[in-house]
């Protein structure tokens, strides 16, 4: 991990993403930009709203929201995180794996790093992400090498930073130590991000609730559990 000049992180509003640019915030004590993309995901609206409040919580020095709602054109049917055509599944399957997103999403976010002499980005890819390709170790480090090549020149003359991408996975942090990082910065306040791939569910005074039953949100449930922490998180299927 670089150890100094600020750093990107990019950020969904989801729990991962909220408890990385927590640690690197709060405990790296890096300066930090934020990024928040709209792809076109179904639970786009709560995760911008709290990718918003962790923003302004964890003192970014700036916030981009970036706008590629495009990209669910691309994907058209295929995929059930922009496509309300297909069901959200409570385990693991690949619809729910967003072609190359993270490899579009990191590529923007180094582009903005390198307009601000940033030398980092990061992002929430733990080792429980192992399912999806654009979460391990060896897609980050070919990512690294792709973008500083693409600007080898601007580097070689001084006019850009060289560029590294940090996530918990490349020092073998789980789901469940990033969150017990997260929760000791942050405390009860984690329990404000948004884990629901659905955009989520009306529940009683006109509150939203996380829907309880995606893949996503039975993550977010074992990894609290696991902590040992109490799950402060209102979930449909709870009846709360």
């Amino acid at each position: 991990m670089s150890e100094e000049g600020p750093v990107v992180c990019i950020l969904s509003g989801g729990l991962d993403s909220v408890c990385t640019a927590a640690y690197m915030a709060k405990e790296k004590k890096y300066p930090i930009y934020m990024i928040t993309f709209m792809y076109g995901q179904r639970a786009a609206t709560r995760e911008v709203r709290q990718a918003k409040r962790f923003a302004k919580l964890l003192c970014a020095l700036e916030h981009q929201i970036i706008d590629v709602r495009f990209m669910k054109q691309l994907y058209g049917k295929t995929n059930s995180l922009t496509s309300t055509t297909l069901s959200l599944t409570k385990d693991f399957d690949y619809s729910i794996v967003v072609p190359v997103r993270n490899a579009i999403f990191i590529t923007i976010a180094a582009a903005w790093a390198m307009s601000i002499q940033a030398k980092m980005v990061a992002y929430g890819a733990h080792s429980d992400d192992a399912n999806y390709p654009d979460c391990r170790p060896d897609f980050i480090k070919s990512m690294a090498n792709l973008i500083n090549l693409a600007e080898e020149d601007g580097i070689r003359l001084g006019l850009r930073e060289k560029i590294s991408i940090w996530s918990p996975v490349l020092v073998g942090i789980d789901k469940t130590d990033l969150l017990k990082i997260g929760y000791r910065i942050l405390g009860d306040q984690i329990f404000a991000s948004w884990s629901c791939y659905s955009g989520g569910v009306a529940g009683k005074r006109g509150s939203i609730l996380h829907c309880g039953a995606c893949e996503s949100c039975i993550n977010r449930k074992t990894a609290i559990n696991r902590a040992g922490i109490k799950d402060k998180t209102h979930y449909a299927n709870n009846c709360e």
